[in-house]
């Protein structure tokens, strides 16, 4: 069972939660959508507005009556989902008026590489299908509040990463892994910085080894909960 640091036990006490916030969902499964509905039923802070079928039909929804959440379901395609945040984007740009809404992408399986190309791209959240109830609610409301989240199973090595201090690195190696985090390759890293790809490689090396994160994508994950850029419970 996944633990949470920030949920609180849902109650029946509205005053607690104020004010409530507005769940759309916009699923290729209407069965679904249904389960978040019922879901949400019983909550006294969150309370479930529309549906849709479509990435057009949420747009319009999300203009249309500005929801304080919409959640995406990630099997309309990753690149579909990109494009749809950027187009998103532009129109909270043009029109100022439009309340932001904080996007959760959810699925059956997300990728570290795929929740940090989702959130570099302005979605609030990440969150698989199966998580619990609690995960879910926690989740809901976090981003509502205007934070960002992230299903800890994701992050496949934040626990070990929280015992490795970003202090042990040089400082070459701290140069390294902020270009990493802003999505560099190696040979732009390289560049950037006038040594060789192979030298780069060598630092990563030496990083996964200090930090106890696998991959330049958990790299970058971590190096946004280290700046407290999205939240991921342990």
């Amino acid at each position: 069972m996944t633990n949470l640091t920030e949920i609180t036990a849902p109650t029946t006490n509205r005053h607690q939660f104020s004010p409530i916030k507005k769940v759309c969902v916009c699923d290729t499964q209407p069965v679904t959508a249904e389960g978040v509905r019922t879901l949400l039923a019983g909550s006294p802070d969150l309370v479930f507005a529309e549906v849709s079928d479509s990435l057009a039909q949420a747009l319009d929804v999300v203009r249309r009556t500005s929801p304080d959440v919409m959640m995406l379901d990630k099997a309309f395609g990753i690149q579909a989902i990109l494009e749809w945040l950027t187009d998103l984007k532009a129109s909270e740009l043009r029109d100022p008026s439009i309340h932001p809404t904080a996007i959760v992408i959810w699925g059956v399986s997300v990728t570290e590489a795929e929740a940090l190309r989702f959130l570099q791209a302005g979605a609030k959240g990440i969150l698989r299908k199966t998580a619990e109830i609690p995960v879910v609610l926690a989740c809901l409301r976090t981003v509502a509040l205007g934070r960002s989240w992230m299903e800890d199973c994701v992050f496949r090595d934040s626990a070990r990463a929280d015992r490795y201090p970003r202090s042990e690195l040089t400082s070459r190696e701290q140069q390294v892994l902020e270009l990493v985090e802003q999505g560099f390759k190696n040979k732009e890293i390289a560049t950037d910085l006038g040594i060789r790809p192979g030298t780069v490689k060598i630092h990563l090396k030496h990083i996964f080894e200090k930090t106890g994160v696998r991959g330049r994508y958990g790299l970058a994950l971590s190096g946004l909960k280290d700046r407290g850029l999205v939240s991921i419970p342990a």
